[in-house]
């Protein structure tokens, strides 16, 4: 039996591309049922914590230039699924938390998208997730050590 050849650096760039590319379709369509982007499910995603973020942590936790979140916040207060209060601690930052509706509207979006969510077998879930992390972390740290 040949050896297979090394795995070369942008096979895996490949794969990863490729496995969020189909994972974003496939979620998109669940939240298309629902009148979502995607980018409103990250936001409300982070917002259904419960707890009020800090508009730059969300648009860091939504992947977004601050002000394109500004816009989407603005269309979600509008939808009446969100609203910003200064935040008591500092009140130079403004948060961002869930209305009730935007709660309500979060817990279907979330049952829905899960219900289609295929789900790997045998704790594949656990360790891909594990393994996405021990990525992210050391791509987080090289990025570090570049900037310094």
């Amino acid at each position: 039996m040949p050896t297979p050849p090394p795995r070369r650096s942008q096979d895996l760039m490949h794969l990863l591309t490729r496995a969020e590319r189909l994972a974003a379709r496939r979620l998109q369509a669940s939240l298309d049922e629902h009148g979502c982007s995607l980018d409103a499910w990250r936001v409300l995603s982070l917002l259904s914590d419960g707890e009020g973020h800090p508009m730059a942590a969300v648009a860091e936790a939504a992947f977004l230039p601050p002000p394109t979140l500004t816009k989407l916040v603005d269309q979600l207060v509008d939808q009446n699924l969100v609203y910003r209060r200064v935040d008591p601690l500092d009140r130079r930052r403004i948060l961002a938390h869930l209305t009730p509706r935007g709660e309500d509207h979060w817990r279907r979006v979330d049952r829905e998208v899960r219900a289609q969510w295929p789900v790997l077998s045998d704790g594949d879930d656990e360790l891909l997730r594990g393994l996405l992390h021990r990525l992210a972390d050391t791509l987080d740290g090289a990025a570090a050590e570049t900037s310094v």
